[in-house]
């Protein structure tokens, strides 16, 4: 399935049925008075998180949604139906913004305004409001006005554009520059099948896989390759940095086999500070990847290098060979539970990597 993770639609609710002005009518009735019903209420767009989605693609072929207008009321009393609802369904983690732009502006996101952020499955929102109906001529005869004539439209539709954003909910997630060994790193530690190649911006697109750990698991996500400049839109741009936010941890891979390790991760480093949203302050884990081409010499110079640049402990991994895979992945189980409870004992969830 083809990976989106932004759409616009045009959604339109519906409006309410007008009223009835009708009167009775029935043989040796001669004043039966004004039994017009009432209008139904139109039809509302809603969007809800559901769970099974990880995309907005089926927006890429239906961008108009528009709801069921209230029946009319009638004669005897009748009310009309009311408009049918449309419920849109996306994937948890879609954030939903008002869109003012002119057709012909820049994706700039300076003419939008936020209305809701969907993190949880089973969260729904009301993006437009169906009209309410209009009254029937019963509800306007009085003492002094036995017969009146007068009966309520119903309220207009709601028209509105507004813009998906999707930014992927998981547990972990994968930084680093191009050609880091992130997807090769994720493919052998879950099921996922991403593109492996030997290339920069193999991966275009987030993948997810789930990590078995002892009886429980998480979520870690191969976000693409960034770049010098990413959060101004270089590259594949900020709106894969957004992804970032929504992790808990983060496993920054580092190329071994690279001219200058050090330099590429302040480079990855400082984009995530440019961009913002806290994502400098999110846990990491720093691993030098790609050790299976290098000799114990050149693996201990450059673990050492990237202990005294970053001030945090490297591990060295391969995730071709599988060295030091079952370490990182028993720190990144620590950093998800300490997220997801804090009081877990962290002794007895080590054992689910021992070898």
């Amino acid at each position: 399935m083809k990976f989106q993770d932004q759409a616009r639609v045009y959604i339109q609710s519906g409006a309410g049925g007008n009223g009835s002005p009708s009167f009775r009518r029935e043989k040796y009735i001669e004043f039966g008075g004004p039994d017009g019903g009432d209008g139904g209420y139109g039809g509302s767009v809603y969007v809800e998180a559901v769970d099974g989605l990880n995309t907005l693609v089926d927006f890429r072929f239906q961008q108009h949604f528009k709801a069921g207008r209230g029946g009319h009321g009638a004669g005897r009393n009748r009310t009309g139906a009311n408009g049918e609802d449309i419920v849109l369904h996306v994937p948890a983690g879609t954030e939903i913004f008002e869109d003012f732009e002119d057709y012909d502006d820049a994706d700039d996101g300076a003419d939008e305004f936020p209305i809701a952020d969907l993190t949880h499955v089973g969260q729904t929102v009301c993006l437009a409001q169906g009209g309410r109906g209009g009254r029937g001529n019963l509800h306007f005869k009085s003492s002094t006005n036995r017969a009146p004539r007068r009966a309520d439209s119903g309220e207009p539709s709601m028209e509105l554009r507004v813009r998906l954003q999707l930014k992927l909910i998981a547990d972990a997630g994968l930084i680093g520059l191009p050609n880091a060994g992130k997807s090769t790193f994720l493919a052998a530690v879950t099921r996922a099948k991403p593109k492996i190649a030997d290339y920069p911006f193999t991966t275009l697109n987030p993948a997810l896989g789930v990590v078995a750990a002892g009886d429980d698991e998480f979520v870690l996500a191969d976000l693409p390759g960034l770049i010098e400049g990413a959060h101004e839109g270089i590259g594949l741009g900020d709106r894969f940095l957004g992804h970032v936010e929504r992790c808990g941890v983060l496993l920054h891979l580092v190329d071994g086999t690279a001219d200058d390790p050090v330099v590429a991760w302040h480079t990855v480093r400082h984009e995530l500070e440019a961009y913002g949203h806290d994502l400098v302050d999110k846990p990491e884990i720093l691993a030098l990847n790609k050790i299976d081409a290098l000799d114990e010499n050149a693996i201990a110079e450059q673990t050492a290098a990237l202990e005294a640049a970053s001030g945090r402990k490297v591990l060295a991994i391969s995730g071709v060979a599988g060295r030091g895979v079952p370490g990182v992945l028993r720190d990144i189980h620590d950093q998800v539970l300490r997220g997801r409870k804090p009081e877990e004992d962290e002794d007895a969830v080590r054992k689910a990597f021992l070898p």
